[in-house]
């Protein structure tokens, strides 16, 4: 059983920061990209940010320069800090991780379960 726990949600201002993190647990072989997607009402889940296990990392733009995602391998965890937040950033922002949960095993694609981000103007 794997799951991934996102924390750090909630109402932010225009303009303020967030600060998410996510934690994967459970039985995991090995995590090749880890990122964050977001899904807005009415709208298709998007991407945002994600990290691989080499520390590339690779942005939406329409977040870039607005966002930095990060990893710890050791713990199985991402982070993501976004400032400048505006209206539109509002979504159910969701975990993300590409690995194996057994060294025999495929890449699976595994979720969280989301935390929301209000974005107040």
């Amino acid at each position: 059983q794997v799951q991934l726990v996102e924390s750090g949600g909630g109402l932010v201002q225009a303009g303020g920061t967030l600060r998410l993190s996510c934690a994967a647990s459970g039985t995991i072989f090995s995590i090749d990209s880890m990122g964050w997607y977001r899904q807005a009402p009415g709208k298709q889940r998007e991407l945002v940010a994600t990290a691989s296990s080499g520390g590339i990392t690779n942005y939406a733009d329409s977040v870039k320069g607005r966002c930095t995602i990060s990893r710890d391998n050791a713990k199985n965890m991402v982070y993501l800090e976004m400032v400048t937040l505006e209206p539109e950033d509002a979504a159910v922002y969701y975990c993300n991780f590409l690995g194996k949960l057994t060294s025999q095993g495929y890449i699976g694609s595994y979720w969280g379960q989301g935390t929301q981000v209000t974005v107040s103007s």
